[in-house]
């Protein structure tokens, strides 16, 4: 499976971007189903570092319409797996006023889901 499954149209347009990074997904298998019909969107989703661990929130995944009572919670926050060395520098960028990690777009690589985040600093708009 090659090719991306969700992108954000306001990343672009709303933030300058200086770094990319590409990192892994925690999903239930709900939430892979519903990525694979591709209901959801990421147009209002951040990231954040939380004790050294990255999450990503506003992220919607549409509940998965063949699932049953264990069915995922649409707008849960999610873990982002990433290298530590990865994570300190992400916060390095993040904790500079102006700056905002967002997701670019989820993708397929070898089978699993991937993001890719970028360092954006945000354009002023007058």
């Amino acid at each position: 499976m090659v090719g991306t499954i969700l992108t954000n149209p306001t990343a672009k347009h709303n933030y300058h971007i200086l770094e990319t990074f590409e990192a892994g997904v925690v999903l239930r298998g709900t939430e892979v189903k519903s990525l694979r019909a591709g209901r959801g969107q990421i147009r209002e989703a951040f990231a954040r570092v939380e004790n050294d661990e990255i999450w990503l929130y506003n992220c919607h995944i549409d509940e998965y319409s063949f699932g049953n009572l264990f069915n995922h919670d649409p707008k849960a926050r999610r873990k982002l797996l990433m290298h530590k060395s990865e994570i300190r520098k992400i916060f390095g960028f993040a904790s500079l006023k102006g700056h905002a990690v967002v997701p670019l777009d989820f993708h397929w690589k070898n089978g699993k889901v991937k993001v890719t985040l970028v360092i954006g600093k945000g354009k002023v708009e007058y």
